[in-house]
């Protein structure tokens, strides 16, 4: 046994490191392998340690064909690198902004993802128009129950413009940096049609819209109203003015509705830390509101346009503010832009009786309009002068458009909507 163990150890000899030959696919992959790591090697120089090199470099696929292929990869690997970049950048700048921190001398505004809940109604629109003409990306949440898609049509084919047909009661997943809620039927027409769902979305689409804001990390600002300030005791009103609102009226679903929305606004504030900023909006009017909407200047207009007289509820004594809405645009964006929270008046301190505003609307519709007095509605409050010395110190804002040259523009608009393109007194405004 101990011969054939030595003999099969003598047959089977160590091969030596310095002498035994290798053999030849060994050699081969060992080749391989080196290949594999030399050109790993070189991708990543190119790639990760040059990305400017490939940018500068690239060119349209379809000016050279015969390499279409080996370009349009490297086009797909810069446009990935340049989405990434500004994606950080908008991220950055995103986190400075709700942070209130100031942007550096010398760097270049990114576009910001903006949501307007709203945004096909009657001031959402005019709120998209200045988002999109300053580069910004704006995706609308309406369900057209008030707004018209006619309002944001001319945004439509534009790739930095989205609509979305959502309710805000139901929640809604978007990655955003700013988000204005606007979401709410604001006359009394519609939002007495459904108190129950005016008050719903007042609470659930505020509820949702602040989920939003606090799990993005978006700046959130919540267009509340004068109404909240009720029937007032206090005139004009100022921001410390707690209101005079009656709970249980046939306005409440509105007046109380905002009320509780401004809650939940501070409640995320103060408990979740979510940038947050409230405005409250007196008396605006311009064009694309709703025609035969309840407002009063809406009211006036389609009714001296249509030779009806222009029906003032009452004495004609209440006294009210208007505000063009150019103005109001401007104070919504300075006050998102801004380092307050609020709340803040956003109106106009010129002050209006009714039978005083009847009298400004026949001088620019028809000067033989007759005036029809009927019995006051419920709840209807008696003064409305916003204070807006608040709006003007911390943002340096305040209405610039009189009535007398608002109005004319407004009242253009409801004659081609009322009367197209056939003559004004014809059938087509009965």
């Amino acid at each position: 046994m101990l011969a054939m163990e030595e003999d099969t150890e003598s047959y089977s000899p160590k091969p030596s490191h310095k002498h035994w030959p290798r053999p030849l696919d060994y050699l081969l992959k060992e080749q391989r392998l080196m290949f594999i790591l030399v050109g790993m090697a070189m991708a990543s120089f190119f790639f990760y340690l040059q990305p400017e090199f490939t940018f500068s470099q690239r060119t349209s696929p379809l000016d050279h064909p015969h390499q279409q292929d080996r370009t349009l990869t490297n086009f797909q690997q810069d446009l990935d690198t340049s989405q990434h970049s500004e994606l950080m950048e908008r991220s950055t700048m995103a986190m400075m902004h709700n942070s209130g921190a100031k942007m550096p001398l010398g760097l270049k505004r990114k576009p910001l993802r903006i949501v307007v809940t709203g945004g096909a109604g009657f001031v959402g629109s005019h709120l998209v128009d200045k988002l999109m003409a300053r580069g910004d990306h704006v995706i609308v949440v309406d369900n057209l129950f008030t707004g018209r898609k006619e309002n944001v049509k001319h945004h439509f084919g534009n790739h930095r413009f989205e609509l979305i047909r959502h309710d805000v009661v139901e929640p809604l997943l978007l990655e955003v940096d700013q988000i204005y809620h606007l979401a709410c039927p604001a006359s009394p027409v519609h939002y007495k049609h459904n108190p129950v769902k005016t008050i719903k979305t007042n609470v659930m689409g505020t509820l949702n819209m602040l989920g939003l804001a606090k799990r993005v990390g978006a700046r959130f600002l919540l267009t509340s109203t004068s109404e909240v300030y009720g029937d007032p005791l206090e005139h004009p009103q100022k921001e410390t003015y707690w209101g005079n609102v009656n709970p249980i009226g046939v306005r409440s679903c509105y007046d109380e509705g905002k009320r509780t929305a401004e809650t939940l606004t501070m409640d995320y504030h103060r408990g979740d830390q979510v940038q947050v900023r409230i405005a409250r909006i007196f008396n605006t009017y311009g064009p694309r509101m709703c025609i035969d909407d309840g407002r009063v200047v809406s009211n006036f207009v389609a009714q001296a346009l249509r030779k009806e007289p222009m029906t003032v509820y009452g004495d004609g004594k209440q006294t009210r503010s208007f505000q063009y809405v150019s103005d109001l645009v401007e104070g919504l964006v300075r006050l998102m832009e801004g380092e307050h929270v609020g709340p803040f008046n956003l109106g106009n301190p010129g002050e209006f009786t009714m039978l005083e505003l009847a009298e400004v609307v026949k001088k620019v519709v028809d000067p033989k309009a007759k005036i029809e007095h009927r019995a006051n509605t419920a709840d209807d409050p008696h003064m409305r002068k916003p204070d807006i010395s608040k709006a003007k110190e911390l943002l340096g804002w305040e209405p610039k458009v009189a009535l007398k040259d608002g109005l004319p523009r407004m009242v253009e608009d409801f004659r081609r909507r009322i009367f197209g393109d056939q003559k004004e007194g014809s059938g087509a405004a009965e």
